[in-house]
């Protein structure tokens, strides 16, 4: 057991040595958001955008709670992560919002509004709503450790979820989006041989043993079907279908992962950056989702909550030694997260309300300050929703990364990625979509209902369908953003025509940057 905590040891001493490795790279704004002028290459930029993508809440809430109610089908979300999120979403996005933010000089998603949309209060309001709603998402990462170490090396939630918000707040309050970076590729590598670990431990369980045929022909296991144990056929392909959109398509809007485009460095990094996180995600999603499923396999599991699923599979399959590796991997992924998720929701604050509203003649140096300890506050605040969460014995974390993706893509997602390849979005259509966006989640959260327990939807149950909640929110909203968002450009007046010509000029200009 002492090699395990060597490992954790080990790992905690790298990060403390990236930060001092990178405490001189953060001392402009331009630095610590953007990596510096040069921006980052395709590997680093690929691992980042990995590594924010997938946290704890893979790995714990989502791989053991999908992967025990879908079988082997939850490998479809991953799929999907790795086609429409990764692959996809790079050709898509990544050179027509590096283009057009270096453009127009955005920083920040809200300051792309602003500036695209010609609009301060857009600026503002966004702003705020990011901040908000990463809260619950970072709060469901703590979560997702606070159960992993519990149960396997019997430490306190509360210690371990204190501990990593030290560690994470040390090395980006002093290195900023390079040592993120940094710290990401390293992750990167640690969450690709951890998930190979993984795979090979559980598969070689007793009552697994390599057999693939059993698992191929299992019907709790099927590929494309759900057993009759499950609540409803129909039920199950809409929340699987809903779970694939919103997980694959809800980071085409996230502000961590947009971000990853803004400092990307040129042409060149943009297509080696599509290559390797496409490739990054496949094998992280379908390694998770995959142990996720093996949970059929463990009958002794079978009254244990979904959160608590594969930390039990771990403490039951995976040896000493190698268990501090697998916790490293997901200690990596966590903190590739929490560091990427703070930075998004502290820069919208220090940037955009801060400099932009309240103080436009603050100094570069002094909203940098700012931005850092923004950081710090938005690490306490969503440690301590973690530790309430915890107290309260809710099993949300799924829900809550549900719940945050959700309201972010709904509200986003028409205004930024119709916003990047259609010039008559207008205006109104973008206040359209992030008000209606709002108010339809707080609607579908009355009219469906929520069972913190079985994270069941209460209007769909009477239905008998078995769909969950969370996902099929989101992805209502997001194809609420789109509809509207086209529906009203096509009848409202564009930004004027300096604006749009600004935003959209020179499309091929970005070779290097």
């Amino acid at each position: 057991m002492w090699i395990d905590y060597v490992i954790l040891a080990l790992y905690a001493l790298g990060m403390v040595g990236i930060a001092f490795y990178t405490r001189h790279r953060s001392n402009s704004v331009n630095d610590f958001l953007l990596a510096g002028k040069k921006g980052l290459n395709g590997w680093m930029s690929a691992f980042a955008y990995g590594t924010t993508y997938f946290s704890a809440v893979i790995f714990i809430g989502y791989a053991g709670k999908f992967g025990r109610q879908y079988g082997l089908a939850s490998i479809w979300i991953g799929i999907g992560n790795a086609i429409l999120g990764s692959l996809i979403a790079w050709l898509v996005l990544a050179k027509r919002t590096k283009n057009m933010t270096r453009r127009l000089s955005a920083k920040t998603m809200p300051d792309f509004f602003q500036k695209r949309y010609g609009s301060q209060r857009l600026k503002v309001v966004s702003a705020v709503i990011i901040f908000l709603f990463l809260i619950p998402y970072s709060a469901s990462v703590y979560n997702g450790l606070s159960s992993l170490f519990g149960i396997v090396f019997n430490i306190p939630g509360w210690v371990i979820m204190l501990a990593l918000a030290a560690l994470t707040a040390l090395y980006l309050f002093f290195g900023g989006y390079f040592a993120t970076a940094l710290s990401d590729f390293i992750q990167g590598i640690i969450m690709l041989i951890g998930v190979a670990a993984m795979v090979i431990c559980f598969m070689n369980h007793g009552n697994i043993n390599w057999d693939l045929s059993r698992l191929t022909s299992s019907d709790e296991l099927g590929w494309f079907t759900f057993s009759s144990s499950h609540k409803g056929l129909y039920g199950n392909t809409m929340s699987l279908i809903s779970l694939i959109l919103l997980t694959s398509m809800g980071v085409w809007a996230l502000p961590q992962t947009v971000h990853k485009y803004y400092a990307v460095r040129d042409n060149k990094a943009i297509m080696q950056g599509t290559l390797v996180s496409t490739a990054f995600a496949l094998i992280i999603g379908f390694g998770a989702y995959f142990t996720g499923a093996l949970s059929a396999y463990f009958p002794q599991l079978a009254g244990v909550g979904a959160d608590n699923i594969v930390p039990h599979m771990m403490k039951l399959v995976i040896p000493t030694g190698l268990i501090g590796l697998i916790a490293v991997l997901i200690l990596s992924a966590s903190m590739s997260t929490l560091s990427s998720v703070s930075l998004a929701s502290a820069s919208v604050i220090a940037v955009d309300l801060y400099k932009g509203t309240l103080n436009p003649n603050a100094s570069d140096k002094k909203v940098n300050w700012t931005m850092k300890i923004l950081c710090l506050i938005f690490i306490a605040i969503s440690v301590g929703l973690a530790v309430l969460n915890e107290q309260l014995k809710v099993s949300a974390i799924a829900y809550l990364m549900g719940l945050s993706w959700g309201v972010l893509a709904g509200c986003f997602m028409g205004p930024f990625v119709l916003g990047l390849l259609w010039k008559k979005v207008s205006r109104p259509a973008v206040w359209t979509s992030i008000v209606g966006s709002l108010v339809l989640t707080a609607v579908l959260l009355v009219v469906f209902g929520y069972d913190q327990n079985a994270w069941a939807c209460s209007f769909s149950v009477a239905l008998k369908s078995g769909m969950n909640c969370s996902p099929m929110i989101g992805v209502i909203c997001m194809i609420y953003s789109v509809i509207v968002t086209v529906a009203v450009s096509l009848f409202t007046k564009a930004p004027d025509e300096e604006t749009v010509n600004r935003a959209f000029e020179n499309k091929e200009e970005v070779q290097s940057v």
